[in-house]
């Protein structure tokens, strides 16, 4: 083994411990060094399965039964989303199951057993009417039906759950009322004393498992809201439903409009509006945040905490929490002489992190060392002439072009995948991942046309392009998929050792179910079209002087370039986006292109740009080694398929 060979292995085995330590102590931290117990279990539907992850206090038991909190994530979260909540409650006593809801996480229901209808609310459920146009009927696919009726829940009247076609809001507590059940029926549970809690997709989750179990014996007994929607009480059977003890933790700035009640923004217009004073229970004038109106004893509790955050990061806002926390206390008694402030979980989330960084960082050895095997040499070729680099004028004007193209229709055509683009549903599951797709294709269409007419114009002027080599590509392939493998396969240990994947709050790299990986088979073929046409467009066609600058600093600067290229277009539209929105006036989409393009797509983009900044890290460094844009691209659509097919949302 050559000396440079040694050096990669060595970096290689440090980044892998480093990981293995950083696991570790995020396992400690989750089992509260010892007094949590992690269960993983599966509950059985008629329809299929359900899994979760169970949190249980050493000390419950049949005679020492314990209170129990069941936690329920957002859309295109998992279980482990409600990581925080789960172990701040375990550690102070309660028995907190965290379920994976239809559609997500391993659970084998789809989404499309929530149901849908044939109409759509563009306000708070009650106060619609067809008149003015907020109660109107749609078609289109399932998804886009299903999407549109996130806020339409099954315990609402007929008016709003059924539709004159036959169908219906079959189930919007996605499994979770199945899922309360079962932790009720525990042994070592105290079913006189469970709360339910919800994050976005989650809380509407929630207020369905509250209307199932009203006035019954395991009613719960509070219920927080991580981003609520608010709705009359002529749109249920109020007279038989009722809700104990709520608490709705307000983010400042959501991106997602049903959450602020389809104002631009969040402040007191939105908290002294008939509907927000409904709730509370009192009148404009005494409406305040921060304050609880009503009392537990009879459940009549209510409070709107404004959190200054956004919508993703509600689930773990340590004001937030800690208020949660101090909620769940007054109503269902936990057993704990901990302070609400006194907040570990957070640390997990950080170890986590580090781990998956880790893990990402040692594929830069990996490769080092692959390339110097006899299998894996034909990857590197000399690069092309530096003669046949962009000129300044013509890399500012495709640098303009690059960017502008992915920004402006980064909005349009993923909404447009995500719901209307007419896919083959059987085929085609992944909701965010087929938003992903649309804009993808469009991609692809634009690049293919570009590349031709750069072609043409190189042969015009007799300049020999660089031609597609098969035997390279293939090769480059073989030795990313080689990489992937090693990472998912330490992956796969550490779930199995201490039950936590490489993530940081939201799901990225989680073990694939099979039909997951079916998924994952689907989509492979469009991602890697899309970031081989990207990375030659950016790597080759747009290559500058700094690609040919040796040492730190031409990387740097080559890096640089690159990112600006690969991730410009979203920069672009994050500042758009909440510029206006930190300003106070609105989120920039909505103001612009309508409440429409908001939503999902812009709340993604803070996990989205920086899977980019790693990508365009990856890819620069896998081009300067190899001399083509093959090894770099075929990695970054493998992990970035990865992450749309191993842990969004499934049909």
């Amino acid at each position: 083994m050559s000396k440079k060979s040694k050096s990669s292995l060595a970096v290689f085995l440090c980044c892998i411990l480093l990981a293995t330590i950083f696991m570790v102590l995020a396992n400690g931290i989750q089992r509260d060094h010892g007094n949590i117990q992690i269960i993983d279990g599966s509950i059985s539907d008629p329809r299929g399965f359900l899994t979760y992850k169970l949190y249980k206090p050493t000390g419950a038991s049949s005679s020492n039964k314990a209170p129990a909190v069941l936690l329920l994530h957002g859309y295109q979260n998992d279980h482990e989303t409600c990581a925080a909540y789960a172990i701040e409650l375990a550690r102070r006593g309660a028995v907190v199951l965290c379920l994976d809801e239809y559609g997500h996480g391993s659970s084998s229901i789809g989404l499309l057993n929530r149901g849908y209808v044939n109409h759509v609310v563009k306000v708070n459920y009650g106060n619609d009417s067809v008149e003015d146009g907020t109660y109107k009927t749609i078609g289109g696919s399932k998804r886009y039906r299903i999407l549109m009726n996130f806020s339409n829940l099954s315990f609402f009247n007929d008016h709003y759950s059924k539709d004159d076609s036959g169908n219906a809001i079959l189930d919007s507590s996605c499994g979770g009322s199945i899922a309360y059940q079962y932790l009720a029926n525990l042994d070592y549970v105290d079913s006189s004393r469970m709360a339910v809690s919800g994050h976005s997709m989650g809380t509407w989750s929630s207020w369905t498992v509250a209307a199932d179990y009203s006035n019954t014996d395991i009613a719960p007994k509070a219920i927080v809201l991580q981003c609520g929607e608010l709705f009359t009480d002529d749109v249920y059977d109020s007279a038989n439903i009722s809700f104990n003890n709520v608490l709705l933790l307000q983010a400042k700035y959501d991106e997602f409009s049903y959450f602020r009640d389809y104002q631009k923004t969040v402040g007191d217009n939105l908290l002294k509006s008939d509907l927000r004073t409904s709730f509370l229970g009192t009148t404009a004038a005494d409406a305040a945040w921060n304050t609880t109106y009503g009392n537990f004893a009879d459940g009549s509790a209510r409070r709107m905490e404004l959190l200054y955050t956004n919508h993703r990061l509600t689930t773990h806002h340590l004001g937030g929490l800690a208020i949660a926390i101090d909620w769940f206390d007054k109503a269902i008694d936990l057993p704990t002489n901990l302070s609400n402030t006194d907040i570990v979980a957070k640390g997990k989330e950080y170890l986590v992190l580090g781990a998956m960084l880790l893990i990402l960082a040692s594929l830069f050895p990996l490769m080092n060392l692959l390339l110097e095997t006899p299998l894996f040499k034909n990857v590197v070729q000399e690069f092309p002439a530096q003669e046949t680099k962009a000129t300044n004028k013509g890399w500012v004007k495709g640098a303009l072009i690059t960017i502008l193209l992915s920004g402006f229709t980064f909005p349009f055509m993923t909404q447009l995948g995500h719901a209307l683009l007419p896919l083959p549903e059987g085929i085609f599951r992944m909701t965010v991942g087929n938003g992903f797709l649309g804009w993808y294709l469009l991609l692809i269409l634009i690049m293919l046309v570009t590349s031709a007419i750069t072609r043409r114009n190189q042969k015009k002027n007799g300049i020999e392009g660089e031609k597609f080599s098969w035997s390279t590509f293939l090769c480059s392939l073989i030795m990313a998929i080689v990489m992937i493998l090693c990472m998912y396969v330490v992956n796969l240990i550490y779930v199995a050792l201490f039950d936590l994947d490489l993530r940081f709050i939201w799901p990225f790299f989680r073990p694939f179910t099979g039909e997951r990986f079916l998924q994952f088979l689907v989509y492979i073929p469009f991602f890697l079209i899309f970031y081989l046409l990207n990375n030659s467009k950016i790597m080759r066609d747009l290559r500058t002087d700094a690609t040919y600058e040796k040492g730190t600093k031409g990387f740097l600067k080559n890096w640089f370039n690159n990112f600006l290229l690969m991730a410009g277009g979203v920069l672009i539209i994050v500042l758009i986006e909440y510029i206006p929105f930190f300003a106070n006036i609105g989120p920039g989409a909505d103001l612009l292109f309508g409440s429409t393009f908001g939503g999902p797509f812009m709340s993604i983009l803070i996990l989205f740009v920086p899977q980019v900044l790693f990508f365009s890290l990856l890819c620069t460094y896998s081009y300067r080694k190899t001399g083509r844009a093959y090894t770099g691209a075929s990695l970054a659509a493998m992990l970035a398929c990865w992450i749309v097919t191993g842990g969004s949302s499934i049909l």
